[in-house]
């Protein structure tokens, strides 16, 4: 159906304050024409082929997501506005979100470590599903060692370093050679990594690329962490 319908995200700015529904009622005004044609705005408002905009159930920062007819701009997407997708993938990975098959290996990933605690994505209160008992036990232990980051790629002078690292390559303490994880996703200067927090935010300046150690690397926390994410949170967890 690829030729048919395309996927499409509006993010950025402050674009999903404007609803806390899961619809954007926006939608029902304007679409194709919506106050006029009933046909179109039966396009806008959604049908049984499901064509409107819907909440990021993740984040709200993520903005919307629909699957519209292709060959035209959606509802509410401004001419001008359309950008290319390598845009929305720097603005997930800046936001330190994983997603597909590709970020979140099949069968290898650990929930809690790349962070679907806090992206909608695992229920406490319900069940069952495989692997239940070991991430419920996990989360309440609230000690989770290694979690996928936002990464920044530098050279020795601090400038941002373009198309330098591939997923896969490891990171290392630069200074004791030790091996603090992996990344999993690239693009330009930025990427995804599942690092042990303790090494990358203890001595995040010592990071570096393994084979590549010119490329130093920086790990971000994300501003929508829990506080209870937090490396003396874990701290305080190890301890009592």
């Amino acid at each position: 159906m690829g030729d048919e319908f395309c996927c499409w995200q509006r993010f950025g700015g402050n674009l999903s304050d404007k609803s806390s529904s899961v619809e954007e009622p926006e939608v029902a005004g304007v679409g194709y024409g919506g106050s006029i044609d009933s046909s179109s705005m039966s396009s806008a408002q959604g049908s049984e082929r499901g064509w409107q905009w819907f909440k990021d159930p993740r984040l709200d920062c993520l903005g919307f997501r629909g699957i519209f007819p292709s060959g035209a701009p959606p509802p509410l997407v401004e001419a001008g506005k359309e950008v290319a997708e390598e845009n929305y993938l720097l603005w997930r990975l800046e936001k330190g979100v994983a997603e597909g098959p590709n970020e979140i290996p099949k069968d290898e990933a650990i929930p809690l470590e790349y962070n679907l605690a806090g992206l909608n994505a695992i229920s406490f209160d319900k069940g069952c599903y495989v692997g239940q008992e070991l991430v419920a036990r996990t989360h309440h232990r609230g000690v989770i060692r290694k979690r996928v980051l936002p990464l920044k790629f530098l050279d020795d002078n601090g400038k941002e370093v373009e198309q330098k690292v591939a997923p896969k390559s490891v990171v290392v303490n630069a200074s004791s050679g030790k091996k603090v994880g992996a990344v999993t996703t690239a693009l330009g200067s930025r990427g995804l990594g599942l690092l042990r927090l303790e090494e990358a935010f203890k001595g995040s300046s010592a990071l570096a690329i393994q084979g590549n150690e010119d490329v130093k690397v920086v790990a971000i926390r994300p501003k929508w962490w829990p506080a209870e994410w937090f490396l003396d949170n874990q701290e305080r967890a190890d301890t009592a």
